[in-house]
């Protein structure tokens, strides 16, 4: 079997997921980093080996969305164009629809909740045209729903927190059925009312931050106590109150909700809600809007370091994978080379020269 390529860059700055390291060389063999050295021009040619000199460029590790609708190969190309190379699909009927692009050579890697738990009566289930046979009356059918969810071959499990929608009981069972197959919970709430429900039933992550009024204190405290993990989507935020302006929505109290949490110490990563289906009310673009969502984030109040880790080490760490997010031996090969500092300026993040997606060069950019 010959041996896979081997590419090193040289003079490369990394940033560790703390902060830039001076310039090193790093060398990856196929889809796997090999080797990190601290000097800028340390290299052994071979006849496998392919030598960049990145001239002081910094490399990131490739990002995560933590929140998308995928929609077909258009979407996987535009997301690794802006440096994702890992996204989480948030709902997807059936799940077979997506199977053929989970693991594309040289895409992006695609983890997915597969069909979301909603209620008849739910706005969501008639936006997403979620079949009837799918939804669920009462708690009693929570287990089954998971059960068919786990066999399908979701990675994690989501439920729609709303009113009208499903009621407490049976976000409860939802919650404990998951936690009985060892599948992380994801909730949709985007209002106040929804947001504590979705507490009391004890779901891991939070996606969405409410349009109506900001979190309470109480709210905030309880995410923080209960190491609850908040995906604010303010890409999707931003674009519901431009597209749908009514009374009642407001940016401000979803921005403002970001910064209390984040102020609490509660664990914020980074997704989009991006989806560019036909008739979609709020589209949101794959790939560039992961860029808006870390300026939103700073606006926010974020540091800049923290809303890089939001797309990176955070989403790694504590959402299953963790072969990735960071720049370390034996991590995967998904690394955004970018021309400036985001630790100066977060919009940095679209200075992409190149983008590499397990260890396949998907995307240069020569930049003047």
């Amino acid at each position: 079997m010959a041996e896979p390529p081997t590419t090193t860059l040289l003079n490369v700055r990394i940033f560790d997921g703390e902060k830039l390291l001076p310039p090193s060389t790093l060398t990856f063999s196929g889809a796997i980093i090999t080797s990190i050295s601290p000097s800028p021009r340390s290299v052994v040619e071979s006849a496998t080996s392919n030598v960049i000199d990145c001239d002081s460029g910094i490399l990131l590790p490739g990002f995560i969305d933590a929140h998308i609708h995928l929609n077909g190969i258009p979407s996987l190309h535009a997301l690794l164009a802006s440096g994702v190379t890992t996204a989480l699909d948030m709902g997807c009927f059936p799940l077979s629809d997506l199977t053929h692009l989970r693991s594309l050579h040289g895409l992006p890697s695609i983890r997915s909740t597969g069909t979301a738990a909603s209620s008849p009566n739910g706005l969501h289930s008639k936006l997403t045209h979620i079949p009837t046979e799918l939804l669920l009356s009462s708690a009693e059918e929570a287990a089954q729903f998971v059960a068919d969810r786990v066999a399908e071959g979701s990675d994690y499990i989501k439920l729609i927190a709303d009113v009208p929608g499903l009621d407490q009981a049976t976000l409860n069972a939802l919650v404990e059925a998951s936690h009985a197959h060892g599948k992380l919970t994801f909730a949709h709430a985007a209002k106040n009312i929804p947001y504590a429900m979705a507490q009391e039933a004890d779901v891991d992550v939070v996606t969405h931050v409410p349009l109506d009024t900001a979190l309470s204190i109480a709210a905030v405290a309880s995410m923080k106590s209960q190491h609850r993990i908040a995906v604010p989507t303010l890409a999707m935020m931003e674009a519901i109150v431009q597209n749908l302006p009514r009374a009642g929505l407001n940016y401000e109290a979803a921005r403002a909700s970001v910064m209390a949490l984040y102020r609490a110490g509660v664990i914020i990563v980074a997704g989009t809600d991006a989806n560019t289906f036909e008739g979609s009310p709020s589209p949101v673009q794959h790939g560039e809007s992961l860029h808006r969502e870390l300026q939103l984030l700073v606006e926010a109040g974020l540091t800049n370091l923290d809303a890089l880790r939001a797309a990176t080490v955070l989403p790694a760490k504590f959402l299953g994978l963790a072969d990735r997010g960071a720049i370390e031996m034996g991590k995967r090969a998904d690394m955004v080379l970018i021309k400036e500092s985001p630790l100066e300026k977060i919009g940095a993040t679209r200075s992409i020269i190149r983008v590499w997606c397990r260890g396949v060069l998907a995307k240069e950019v020569k930049h003047r």
